[in-house]
């Protein structure tokens, strides 16, 4: 269980990083000229590498890539969706139900195997 919690772990900190990197700018710097933007996204993305690349090798040891792949848009959208209501303001709509729910349902069916026990 050790690898499961450490991938979850890191694979959630890495998206914190990515998600600010992707769309912060969006909020402190829509006034720099894009490619600012883009330097500076890339410097915070460099953070998200470093954890991101570590998590995805110890979870290997325990899910294949297809469950990794799975397991990391599930935790996108489960750090996405507050950073967009509290940092950027954004209105908090049934589209995330159904997409977090889409979600579920890609989860189910990449680890029934696991789930199941054979």
């Amino acid at each position: 269980m050790y690898h499961y919690y450490t991938t979850v772990f890191l694979l959630l900190l890495s998206n914190a990083f990515m998600t600010f990197a992707w769309y912060g700018h969006l909020k402190n710097m829509s006034a720099k000229p894009w490619i600012i933007a883009a330097l500076v996204s890339w410097g915070i993305a460099f953070f998200e590498y470093m954890i991101q690349v570590p998590a995805n090798r110890i979870g290997h040891q325990v899910m294949n890539i297809g469950q990794l792949k799975i397991l990391q848009e599930v935790l996108a959208l489960a750090v996405f969706a507050p950073f967009a209501v509290w940092y950027l303001k954004e209105k908090l709509t049934l589209d995330y139900l159904w997409a977090g729910l889409c979600l579920v349902g890609a989860a189910y069916f990449i680890f029934r195997k696991d789930l199941s026990g054979g």
